[in-house]
């Protein structure tokens, strides 16, 4: 026997369905609570941002050292192997995040933290946890424009704006003791290296002098052979010292590489070559012997003396490293907290929170309505041992 199921009226909605009315209804009975309750929530916040200490955020912008066309470029060709031995010890890749890195580094905080007493302005016992407060409100970064530019918050206003050019001020002092640039890296080498030579050289000088003259020191007369096999020697200790520095970034196998050491062996056989025709003429007493190392050491230091002054030439014409586009000005408006949008989140947050409270209560409710929920309901509360 078949039975007649009454179809549903197309207006009669699901009793599983919440429909539009439904939700509009549930916000209408609970108006007063979703309208005073965020309204109250913001006004508390309001108060409260009243309360906490005003923060003052200065800022600088200043252009790192830019990387140079040197005046030597055209000239390091001329001297082979002190020329790529130059050219080796130069070139910065990415000089802005250099920079940042010298301004985040413990010898800029450490001054920064000593000379404006942050440990007591921070509440800080160790300088440790001073840096790591110091890297919070020191915001250092690189624009897209090659511009670094620090921000400083503080709570004074003067003290904000102080600390950020504090940290320019700081970083050409650093500068001042790195060698950073490429001229400052050749002047630095050459530096050094004139100043061994020219105590060889010293040394050499006393020696001759105290070797004395006889006739048959000036029969030989040294000055013409010696010489060649001194700035012979000159150039092989170039080229060997070259070798060195290439030695520390590229493999043995490397065609600059392979270049150098074919340059230096033809170099070592041409000097062999030069001090075995020296020796047959029997000339080459004592005398002639100090005299071939005064002239080596004096060639060497006529090389390194030209780089050198052509290094400081590069140097000078770098003129101030540092250049300050926009230096910090004491702020005259505070940046936290911000009182406006602390209200308007507060009560925007607590609306949605309350909105999601009341849907939720209601469905609960609507839950408890039906038999068989409530039935599932009490078998849960009589599993978890709850009396009905």
């Amino acid at each position: 026997m078949n039975e007649t199921v009454a179809p549903k009226s197309p207006g009669t909605p699901n009793s599983n369905e919440v429909s539009l009315l439904d939700l509009l209804q549930i916000v209408a009975d609970n108006i007063k609570l979703l309208t005073l309750g965020p309204l109250a929530v913001g006004a508390t916040a309001l108060a409260i941002s009243f309360a906490i200490p005003p923060t003052y955020t200065a800022a600088t912008k200043f252009l790192p050292p830019q990387q140079q066309q040197s005046v030597t470029a055209g000239m390091l060709s001329s001297l082979g192997a002190l020329g790529g031995l130059a050219g080796a010890a130069a070139g910065l890749k990415n000089p802005a995040d250099q920079y940042v890195a010298y301004l985040k580094s413990e010898n800029v905080q450490d001054v920064l933290i000593e000379r404006f007493k942050l440990l007591e302005r921070y509440d800080e016992k160790y300088k440790v946890d001073a840096r790591k407060e110091l890297s919070k409100n020191a915001r250092i970064s690189v624009g897209k424009d090659g511009l670094i530019t620090v921000e400083v918050d503080d709570k004074e206003a003067q003290v904000s704006a102080e600390l950020a050019n504090a940290h320019v001020e700081e970083l050409r002092r650093l500068l001042g003791q790195l060698a950073v640039t490429e001229a400052q890296q050749r002047r630095l080498f050459f530096e050094k290296q004139l100043n061994q030579t020219q105590d060889k050289l010293t040394q050499a000088e006393r020696a001759l002098r105290n070797s004395g003259v006889d006739a048959s020191a000036l029969k030989s007369n040294p000055q013409a052979a010696v010489t060649a096999v001194a700035q012979l020697q000159a150039q092989v200790t170039a080229q060997e010292v070259k070798v060195a520095s290439l030695r520390g970034y590229l493999a043995e196998s490397a065609p600059d590489f392979r270049q150098a050491m074919t340059e230096l062996g033809a170099l070592r056989a041409q000097l062999n070559k030069l001090e075995n025709a020296n020796s047959k003429t029997g000339g080459d007493g004592d005398y002639t012997a100090r005299y071939r190392e005064f002239k080596y050491q004096e060639t060497l230091f006529e090389l390194f003396a030209k780089q050198y002054e052509l290094a400081r030439l590069d140097e000078a014409r770098e003129g101030a490293v540092v250049q300050v586009l926009d230096l910090a000005q004491t702020p005259e408006k505070r940046s936290k907290p911000r009182k406006a949008l602390i209200t308007i989140m507060a009560t925007l947050g607590s609306g949605f929170a309350l909105l999601l409270y009341v849907f939720i209560r209601q469905g609960l409710r609507n839950t408890r309505q039906s038999s068989e929920t409530a039935e599932k309901l009490a078998r849960i509360r009589r599993s978890l041992g709850f009396k009905s």
